[in-house]
């Protein structure tokens, strides 16, 4: 029954995930049309993702798992009183640290450009767009770390939705920003950054009723002697590296690309952007839901239940994330194409971005792992170890892109992102097991788990064989792209069901 509940809240929450990254990828390619891979975009792209690598890095990253364990337990153990005296104190101190550290980016924003894409200095004008960008951007962090706040409040009672659903309204904004507030800004890049910001707000005003709804509307109260404030704080500072760790590896992508050919920022973008749509839909909504479950299994003392549940999550993973994988590398230039080859796209473009696609996609499964393996030790409270492996993985990450970045270029970044996740998974692996709160050998050795592997590459073939030349993807037109795509997507989807289906899988092992 409680894997059945984990899969019914999963299905919730990667619902609500797969239409906020469907409507993602068309803000994408509204934006790919719009900036294309030009210094522009290599300026907006950079001042996108500094606040969103935050938001992962503090937020959705060290906040979020640091601050759902503490709830958890204080709503096992002391009820809605004490809840609301936490969330009080905990809104206060995070408010004021959010204000200041907007301020602060705000003041600093030339040296923060420079800092993340030290590589435009040789385009003055470039390093210059980047910084007025980051003005605009920056102060989304705010807004979407009291988003989070407020998510993870809903995510622990139960209510999976509608943080599942509240992306929905960046992507909204950055649409209705690119065709509404292009005519009257300076240019596409600044119209695009104040619809980051008008997001930011919009997403934190949907959240409020529901709050209000289940009587927890915080009221802040500043109090850093809270016991729950300070445990809080005290697993922030380590959970802020552990959790985040392919984010922060992006982010160095970002910086050594503004070193490399023009368009290099813009490249790794899009391909990372289409690795984010599996990813958030079955890693992070897995991941999400889990962590709330285990902590209160750890609250329990129940160990035996934390081993089912964990292990009830990785399965997933491999069910879901190994054919998204495989469908990635063999599909990436034909998705590249129909989405993005539009406007100032151009085939090269489309070559170079399907490059570091293939790349991630050598991680992606990996980057799924973590997403469920880190609430591990999250949900126990213990950060030290997740903080060890994460402190390791990034240097091997440095390591591998000072290696493959001179024969390789923007390619040799993402493939390092992809060999430091798996390191990350790994290890992350090991030590639960070796701590007894994880027992991979069964699921592993299981005829069903070779089913997943022996579909996955069935399907590769089956695409493969399909899938036409990239000359033709570049010459057809938008229709008969996005019509071949389609039907290349059912067919993929209905081989790897078939083979899963001959090979022994029934629903039945969805909640096993």
């Amino acid at each position: 029954m409680a894997n059945a509940r984990l899969l019914k809240s999963s299905l919730i929450v990667s619902a609500g995930t797969m239409v906020s990254r469907v409507l993602g990828l068309v803000r994408d390619v509204v934006m790919a049309n719009l900036l294309g891979a030009t210094n522009s975009a290599d300026a907006f792209y950079v001042a996108f993702k500094i606040p969103n690598f935050f938001r992962r890095l503090f937020a959705e990253g060290a906040f979020a798992q640091a601050f759902v364990p503490v709830l958890s337990e204080y709503r096992e153990q002391g009820g809605l009183v004490a809840v609301q005296e936490l969330v009080n104190r905990v809104v206060a101190v995070l408010g004021a640290s959010l204000f200041l550290l907007c301020v602060l980016a705000w003041v600093a924003a030339p040296g923060i450009a420079w800092l993340f894409a030290s590589g435009f200095h040789q385009y003055p004008d470039k390093l210059d767009l980047t910084a007025e960008l980051i003005r605009w951007t920056f102060p989304y962090l705010g807004f979407i770390s009291l988003v989070a706040f407020a998510g993870g409040i809903l995510n622990t009672y139960g209510r999976y939705a509608v943080p599942a659903l509240t992306p929905v309204l960046l992507n909204l904004s950055l649409i209705g920003a690119a065709f509404w507030l292009t005519p009257y800004a300076e240019t596409p890049a600044h119209a695009l950054a104040f619809g980051v910001l008008i997001a930011g707000m919009a997403q934190l005003l949907f959240q409020i009723p529901f709050l209000w709804r289940l009587s927890l509307l915080p009221k802040p109260v500043w109090e850093t002697s809270h016991p729950g404030v300070r445990r809080i704080l005290a697993l922030m500072a380590p959970a802020m590296l552990a959790v985040s760790v392919s984010q922060i590896n992006l982010l160095l992508d970002t910086v050594l690309a503004s070193w490399l050919e023009g368009g290099s920022v813009a490249w790794l973008y899009y391909s990372d952007r289409l690795t984010e749509l599996p990813l958030g839909v079955i890693g992070i909504a897995i991941g999400t839901v889990v962590l709330p479950s285990l902590s209160a299994l750890s609250a329990q003392d129940n160990r035996e239940a934390f081993r089912d549940g964990l292990a009830w999550a990785v399965r997933m993973v491999l069910l879901l994330g190994i054919p998204s994988a495989v469908a990635l590398w063999v599909l990436g230039a034909p998705i590249i194409s129909t989405l993005f080859f539009h406007g100032a796209m151009t085939p090269y473009d489309v070559t170079q971005s399907t490059g570091s696609l293939r790349a991630y996609t050598l991680g992606l499964t990996a980057f799924m792992l973590i997403k469920v393996l880190a609430p591990g030790f999250f949900s126990r409270q213990d950060m030290k170890t997740p903080v060890k492996i994460a402190t390791a993985a990034l240097v091997a990450n440095m390591v591998f892109n000072l290696i493959l970045i001179w024969p390789l270029a923007h390619v040799g970044l993402a493939l390092a992102t992809s060999l430091s996740a798996w390191l990350n998974a790994g290890l992350l692996a090991w030590m639960l097991i070796r701590q007894g709160y994880f027992a991979p050998l069964k699921l592993l050795r299981h005829p069903r788990t070779l089913a997943i592997l022996v579909a996955a590459l069935l399907m590769a073939g089956v695409l493969d064989w399909l899938s036409p030349s990239l000359e033709w993807w570049l010459l057809a037109d938008l229709y008969s792209r996005v019509l071949q795509l389609a039907a290349l997507i059912g067919v993929g989807l209905v081989v790897y069901v078939a083979m899963l289906a001959l090979l022994g899988w029934r629903p039945r092992h969805l909640t096993r």
